[in-house]
């Protein structure tokens, strides 16, 4: 499986170039699966269905199937803060890529996410996990750079620069166990 991240500030454009991705590496053939940070307290259920009634009740985990899905929820006692390779572990085994929305301090490889007119500083020039930038405005950039910086609005040729270099993007989980 290869693994990246994608990491810029709040309102840089992540989900929306992740979301553009997928189908951008599906068209290719490949397997694609997202793990995504969220900081703050979410709910992918609702009230009433058997599931959130389930959990209401005290269930740690409830998982629920069809023909077409399967989906796990977990409920912590106390505050967990897993891991990027905690939540990566989670994952089928046969997918092709995982695209890591997120988890900016992570020691994954990542792709920095960066728009000059957010006026927020770019991650590149402290961050040696970051390996090539994406942006809507690269004559802006503060650092000159030597990575390569793709345009923000063209997923397709993300795509094809991720495959190009996918060999870099090899994951091992048994390193994180």
């Amino acid at each position: 499986m290869k693994v990246v991240g994608f990491a810029g500030y709040s309102g840089s454009g992540k989900t929306t170039l992740v979301e553009q991705l997928i189908p951008a590496l599906r068209l290719r053939g490949l397997r694609v699966s997202v793990v995504k940070h969220a900081h703050h307290s979410f709910d992918i259920d609702q009230a009433g269905k058997d599931t959130f009634r389930h959990r209401d009740a005290g269930a740690f985990e409830v998982v629920v199937a069809s023909g077409r899905r399967l989906a796990l929820m977990r409920e912590f006692e106390r505050e967990a803060r897993l891991t990027v390779h905690q939540l990566i572990a989670e994952l089928y085994d046969g997918v092709d890529w995982v695209l890591v929305e997120g988890f900016k301090d992570s020691d994954l490889l990542k792709i920095e996410v960066w728009r000059a007119a957010s006026g927020k500083p770019a991650r590149y020039v402290d961050d040696d996990f970051i390996v090539a930038l994406t942006t809507d405005s690269p004559a802006e950039l503060p650092v000159p750079t030597q990575l390569p910086v793709l345009d923000l609005n063209n997923a397709d040729a993300l795509a094809a620069w991720l495959v190009e270099n996918q060999t870099r993007f090899d994951y091992n989980n048994d390193l994180f166990r």
